[in-house]
């Protein structure tokens, strides 16, 4: 059964959002891995501060059921679609690894590219995944994160209990 990590990330009613989606996350894929909860600056526009972490999730569901699932559960947090790309969220929830899988699947492409771009993918996830192998690179999520310019862009880590979630 695939490894499927998933990056979650909200700047409005944060706390709630995450809390709720990590809810209904683990209601449909079981027991999974969270790693810690970041606090970040806004990356691509003014606005509030995101709250961004990395959920480990284990399935046989194809990409495109899996995708289809995530964009309702954002859809149930008032998610809407027709803003500008960089803007503020309900709920943001995307699918950075499927396993191994490279390239594009189900009009999905994996390794989700921003895996290596933004701090607040990458540090969340080299916390919770640093000894697996990015698909693409082969690098472990910790050499990517040791190798990132970490001033790039702002982020760390806060208080936030998961065992309600």
């Amino acid at each position: 059964m695939p490894r499927v990590y998933l990056s979650l990330g909200s700047n409005i009613d944060r706390e709630k959002n995450i809390r709720s989606a990590l809810h209904e996350l683990e209601s449909r894929y079981g027991d999974m891995l969270v790693s810690t909860v970041y606090e970040s600056e806004a990356v691509g526009f003014t606005g509030d501060a995101f709250y961004n972490l990395v959920v480990g999730i284990d399935t046989e569901k194809p990409v495109a059921t899996l995708a289809a699932e995530l964009r309702a559960i954002e859809e149930a947090h008032g998610r809407e679609r027709h803003g500008q790309k960089f803007s503020a969220r309900t709920l943001d929830i995307d699918i950075l690894t499927y396993g191994n899988a490279c390239g594009e699947i189900d009009g999905v492409m994996l390794p989700r590219d921003e895996t290596l771009k933004n701090a607040f993918v990458l540090r969340p996830l080299a916390d919770v995944a640093g000894h697996d192998r990015h698909p693409g690179t082969a690098r472990t999520f910790a050499e990517h994160w040791d190798a990132y310019d970490q001033k790039k862009q702002k982020l760390w880590p806060i208080e936030f209990p998961l065992d309600n979630h």
